[in-house]
């Protein structure tokens, strides 16, 4: 895959995982939560609901790392998969190949089904954060450029990058098994579009454009769809799919994560009255989207997911 595909980094919850060359960061609700909320209608959720939460969250994220851990085993030739390893397990967690597996569970889905597309867009993200964080990088901007310690040399975590990327579409071909053959087609085309050039890399080349944080709000907002909310929508969507989910919950699943994932990274840049506005109606709108699945067990959980529980009453 281009080398200019790329995924700011996210802030989330550390939690400690029994795996070699990892050390994850959890997505938990509690560092998902947006800056702001004035919804005066009451649909958020309290305190206490989302630390309720935080165990769901957790599970869901070491079954995801298990899986992993047995697809990437050290093996020949070394020079390829040792780095390979490493690299897909130092990208820090975003939330969206959890959503992946609460959307096929929030549709009816046996979570198993979902875990290797959880996999692939967990890889889709971390190839494109060994891009973007090569060393020698010269990158200038807006947005967070945290400090990445390399264990290899540019060269090889670029093509290890190029490798990570369609070893996911490996691990879903692999998993017809349990689900129909047209669904993990149908999920493939999903996660090829928010990595590609409907998604990440036009989020990255539009990127280059902005000025500082000062600049049309809008423009930041199109950035931020196509960098974060992209991803996290095709992994809702994908976990609809492989859950067995009617077309009309398939795409209020994506809209959600659209929502869900831009609100998160406009919370990434430094925050502003217009910023928040735009927070605002963006997770009024992923909320809204939820309604229609009110009564099932786990709608509260993707909630939480754009919940600010410290402005909701309680």
């Amino acid at each position: 895959m281009a080398s200019h595909l790329s995924i700011s980094l996210h802030n989330t919850i550390k939690t400690s995982i029994n795996l070699s060359y990892a050390k994850s960061n959890s997505c938990l609700p509690s560092k998902l939560r947006p800056n702001l909320s004035h919804s005066k209608q009451p649909r958020c959720i309290t305190v206490s609901a989302v630390a309720q939460n935080q165990p769901y969250w957790h599970g869901i994220e070491s079954e995801i790392d298990a899986f992993l851990d047995k697809s990437i085993p050290i093996r020949k030739p070394e020079a390829v998969f040792v780095p390979m390893r490493h690299l897909t397990f130092a990208a820090p967690r975003t939330a969206a190949s959890a959503l992946c597996v609460a959307a096929c569970e929030l549709v009816g889905g046996d979570r198993s089904h979902a875990m290797a597309a959880a996999a692939a867009v967990h890889l889709v993200h971390a190839a494109a954060y060994a891009h973007e964080h090569l060393p020698l990088t010269d990158r200038t901007g807006p947005g967070p450029r945290p400090e990445v310690e390399h264990k290899y040399g540019p060269n090889i975590e670029l093509l290890t990058g190029d490798g990570i990327f369609p070893f996911g579409f490996e691990l879903l071909a692999r998993s017809v098994g349990p689900a129909r053959p047209e669904r993990v087609l149908q999920v493939m085309i999903e996660i090829s579009r928010a990595g590609g050039s409907e998604g990440i890399m036009d989020g990255l080349y539009k990127e280059g454009e902005i000025v500082d944080e000062n600049s049309r709000f809008e423009f930041i907002e199109y950035v931020c769809k196509k960098k974060y909310g992209e991803i996290h929508a095709c992994a809702a969507a994908s976990g609809a799919i492989l859950g067995g989910g009617s077309e009309a919950e398939i795409q209020k699943l994506r809209n959600f994560g659209l929502y869900a994932g831009t609100v998160r990274g406009l919370m990434e840049r430094k925050t502003s009255v217009e910023i928040e506005n735009i927070v605002r109606k963006l997770r009024d709108l992923a909320l809204k989207e939820l309604e229609g699945f009110h009564g099932k067990k786990n709608v509260e959980l993707l909630t939480s997911l754009v919940a600010k529980p410290s402005l909701c009453s309680a």
